[in-house]
């Protein structure tokens, strides 16, 4: 079995039937990022494409603009660890990026402040490209038919980038939503794919966190089953993104 999920006993109760029986759960462990020496970050994720969820982490933080940025991503030196080492020549600001961080996973920042603070290092997106409402519709079937880990455990999130005309060129899974899309970043930056063509689906509630990530790999539109909260919507209309909820067709709600 994959290490991405995990057998368990349970007790099922149905219609006043009692039965033990066995199960599958996703697994959730930590992986210590550690850059250059300097621990940044600890990421509950499920095990697994742990190089591609640290390549998009460090895209979508701030810590690298490029794959080749990235010296090295050691993961066998130490168990749930995952030691990156950058290019000799690349300067990165430490203080903001503790700072951010520790904000970031206390709630201490919110509101315009925030979305101001995000925007200094990435930019708004100037020019969308359209995308057909039929191919954003066809896409949830898409990705729902390449979630194998969600068809065993039932509790994992997945992460889809698709290309302008609706093919699913990258898919991935994890317990955390951020994780899962930091995932398809990480490999879509290693593949060399343009985001600045492409649109992002996920598989449950859109958060400001998303809408972040989504800006700093140049995403122009993001989509989601279910609903954005009030501060990714109100980062959408500041950051020059489209964002859509509730996609679930023959319906959807766009909200900038």
């Amino acid at each position: 079995m994959s290490k991405s999920s995990s057998d368990v006993q349970i007790t099922r109760w149905s219609g006043g039937a009692i039965e033990t029986r066995d199960d599958i759960v996703a697994v959730e462990e930590p992986l210590q990022v550690v850059v250059d020496g300097r621990p940044l970050a600890v990421l509950m994720r499920t095990p697994g494409d742990d190089e591609l969820l640290v390549m998009g982490f460090l895209l979508t933080e701030g810590i690298i603009d490029k794959a080749s940025q990235a010296r090295r991503i050691d993961l066998e030196a130490r168990d749930n660890h995952a030691m990156v080492f950058l290019i000799d020549d690349h300067q990165c600001d430490w203080e903001r990026l503790t700072r951010h961080l520790f904000s970031a996973s206390s709630c201490g920042l919110c509101g315009k402040a925030t979305i101001e603070a995000i925007l200094q290092s990435h930019p708004p997106i100037e020019n969308r490209p359209e995308f057909e409402p039929e191919v954003i519709q066809k896409a949830p079937d898409v990705m729902r038919a390449a979630q194998a880990n969600f068809d065993s455990t039932g509790g994992i999130h997945a992460s889809g980038i698709f290309s302008k005309t609706g093919e699913l060129l990258v898919l991935r899974e994890d317990v955390g939503r951020h994780n899962a899309l930091d995932k398809v970043i990480g490999e879509g930056l290693i593949k060399g794919i343009d985001f600045s063509e492409c649109f992002l689906l996920v598989s449950g509630r859109i958060s400001f966190e998303l809408m972040q990530k989504a800006v700093a790999a140049r995403l122009p539109l993001v989509a989601g089953i279910s609903a954005p909260s009030s501060l990714a919507v109100s980062f959408a209309k500041t950051s020059g993104q489209s964002l859509i909820g509730f996609l679930r067709p023959p319906t959807m709600n766009t909200y900038a």
